[in-house]
């Protein structure tokens, strides 16, 4: 290969100049071919939504832009295997290195260990970087090396480290381009033709790029930020900061949005601004569980699938593609969560609070399957990230040690009156709804008929009732909940006697996503009595996530070194040849998909394997736990050396829980070891 000392930085969700240090090092090190890989079949049912595709759009021009400005460009390349593009890139070029910055969602991972073993077996040096963490995931740990298994420890070790998070980088000065002539662009589609309308509406109230997201960062500091904890939970005006798709996308960097609010921080505390100082705490606290939500999916990788706490496999679940399709299409007959999923619909965007309102509906008052919302979330959000949208699931589901708790059922009508006191979030987006007073603005149904006469409603048609009365609602729950605990003393009474094959086994499978999802509000919805159908997918279709084996293996017939037989002994390891094909579902689950919709009775279920990472890790080579700016090796996750397995006590100071659920069942708080991950399915 000849030679000509070039390096690729490889763009991901990093598109910034601006404090990145794959950037940094490609530049010190010489010439740079900067390169983005648009393969998202890699990311199997994770393709990008709408919204998502158009925001990558807009940020990848600016992100070209400014490279231009700097001496280089971006060659894009489209396709199908990300490091196979790698490769041909290497071999076109001659280049020598590849720089690029972690990721630490499971596919991600998998995908840049493999990239490390197939380059470096070709002769090229390969260095990674963080530039997504205040601190590496392997880098905060308890006293006895372990992860924590509750927010607040973590955010207590982070806050309390005994070194500050590293300051953000400059921009460079200056980018020697490397030889791409023989690497040419390919042209990249985000949109098709039906999409360009609805997308050209996202442009008047968003601006995606690194320097957009500088000018929302500053204006946030110096703006709402002072009244922050005040404001944060009004949902009819903008009291949030906005950065979340700036974040995702990697335009700005948490290092640069943690630097610039302390520094108010210390002013505010300086001025005893006691307010001030209050309202940072809050922030900073948002920008925890983010950080939180990355070193949960690196040490839990199937958090996106799986709820974490192990007895919550054999909660039986409602399919009922009704009442998913009214929550979709905001006709639940509760004004603020109907409000709430018109907006997402229209715009790609919900306020932290209507997210939490619209999430616990689903789950705790339609009881739909959890993974379900994820999914869609998934679909329609412009900040979508699988790592925070898995936590905030699994937070709202009470599948985190220290999640809600899973009987708690928040009402939406008093939930409006505190986030929505006028009623003009509602009435912007139910303009049905726009004459009620707001005295029963959040609860229609309990209006005399001379008001909604007077305010042109007429319940049941031009706004629907209620699909599901709340105090039926909390029955139900209580019903199922009681049938989730009976189920899981079944399968430890079954484990204990020696049956292998307990409940436990057959409950491991995920809930089938449907067959179609539409959003067009003239469809009957598809019927769960009539499984034969086959519906053509269109493509605002919902599907559902199921993380197979097939993700976590190397192709014997690829040039490169197969992981497993590759990495020292010593060495943390990517699980390669884990098996989590679904298993057979109860009878309970086969009658709920094959039949009628559940009305108020026999429920469905699935469930999580974690475990813990290897203290004894490779991260030791790695840049951060040195602390320095030269790339160290891939993150990886490894399963657990011995049967560990915790107990979890509730937390009041957590992401926001009481403790009670939780000590009236101690049983349950237990992570499932990931050793019997290639038991349970």
């Amino acid at each position: 290969m000849s030679g000509s000392g070039c390096s690729i930085v490889w763009f991901r969700r990093d598109l910034r100049v601006e404090d990145n240090p794959a950037l940094a090092a490609g530049v010190r090190a010489g010439a740079v071919i900067a390169v983005f890989i648009w393969a998202p079949e890699e990311e199997g049912h994770y393709y990008p939504g709408r919204v998502s595709r158009w925001w990558l759009k807009q940020s990848l021009a600016h992100l070209d832009s400014s490279l231009k400005s700097l001496g280089t460009s971006l060659v894009t390349k489209r396709s199908t295997d990300s490091i196979s593009s790698l490769l041909e890139i290497v071999k076109s070029t001659g280049a020598t290195q590849l720089f690029f910055n972690h990721l630490y969602d499971p596919i991600s991972l998998v995908r840049d260990h493999r990239a490390k073993e197939v380059l470096t077996a070709q002769g090229i040096s390969v260095r990674s970087f963080n530039a997504d963490l205040l601190y590496e995931p392997w880098e905060v740990n308890d006293e006895e090396g372990r992860p924590f298994t509750t927010f607040s420890a973590f955010w207590e070790k982070c806050l309390s480290m005994p070194y500050d998070p590293e300051a953000p980088l400059l921009p460079p000065k200056r980018i020697i381009p490397g030889d791409a002539s023989r690497c040419s662009s390919d042209s990249l589609v985000f949109e098709d033709e039906s999409e360009k309308g609805s997308n050209a509406l996202l442009a008047r109230a968003w601006s995606p790029g690194w320097s957009n997201a500088d000018k929302a960062l500053t204006t946030f500091v110096n703006g709402p930020l002072l009244e922050y904890s005040q404001n944060r939970r009004k949902a009819d005006s903008a009291t949030t900061s906005f950065l979340s798709p700036h974040l995702h996308f990697g335009e700005v960097s948490v290092r640069k949005v943690f630097h610039f609010v302390r520094i108010k921080q210390v002013l505010w505390a300086n001025e005893g601004n006691k307010a001030g100082e209050e309202s940072v705490n809050l922030f900073l606290k948002s920008i925890g569980l983010r950080e939180y939500s990355r070193y949960m999916s690196f040490n839990h990788p199937y958090s996106h699938e799986r709820p974490l706490l192990g007895h919550l496999r054999y909660f039986p679940w409602v399919v009922d593609e009704g009442y998913f399709k009214a929550w979709r299409q905001g006709r639940t007959g509760y004004p603020l969560v109907d409000a709430g999923m018109r907006e997402l619909w229209a715009t790609g965007w919900l306020h932290d609070r209507i997210r939490v309102v619209v999430s616990s509906f689903f789950v705790k008052v339609l009881q739909l399957p959890w993974r379900w919302g994820m999914k869609y979330f998934w679909d329609t959000l412009l900040d979508a990230d699988l790592e925070s949208d898995a936590l905030g699931w699994q937070y709202i589901s009470g599948t985190l040690p220290d999640g809600r708790e899973f009987d708690r059922i928040d009402n939406p009508q008093f939930v409006g009156y505190k986030c929505d006191p006028h009623g003009e979030y509602v009435r912007r987006w139910l303009p049905e709804l726009s004459r009620l007073p707001t005295e029963w603005i959040h609860h229609p149904w309990n209006a005399p008929e001379s008001v909604l006469e007077a305010a042109g409603i007429e319940l049941g048609s031009n706004y629907p009732l209620p699909i599901v009365e709340i105090d039926s609602a909390k029955v139900r729950l209580e019903q199922a909940l009681s049938q989730m605990w009976q189920h899981e003393a079944a399968s430890r009474a079954a484990v204990e006697n020696g049956m292998e094959e307990g409940h436990g086994d057959s409950a491991d499978s995920p809930i089938a996503f449907p067959q179609a999802m539409h959003m067009e509000m003239d469809h009957e919805p598809v019927r769960n009595n009539n499984p034969v159908i086959v519906t053509v997918r269109r493509y605002e279709d919902q599907m559902v996530p199921s993380m197979t084996s097939s993700l976590f293996r190397v192709d014997d017939e690829e040039t490169s070194v197969n992981i497993r037989n590759s990495v020292v002994d010593t060495r943390a390891e990517v699980p390669n040849d884990v098996n989590v094909t679904e298993g057979p579902r109860r009878d309970t689950l086969d009658q709920a998909v094959t039949q009628p919709a559940r009305t108020n009775t026999t429920p469905p279920q699935f469930n999580f394997v974690v475990g813990r990472r290897n203290s004894e890790d490779s991260t030791a080579e790695s840049s951060s736990s040195t602390r320095e700016r030269d790339g160290g090796v891939v993150p990886v996750w490894s399963p657990s050396s011995t049967n560990y397995s915790d107990q979890y006590v509730g937390d009041d100071n957590g992401i926001g829980t009481s403790s009670s659920y939780l000590q009236r069942h101690p049983q349950s708080h237990q992570l499932m070891n990931w050793q019997r991950l290639s038991q349970t399915g």
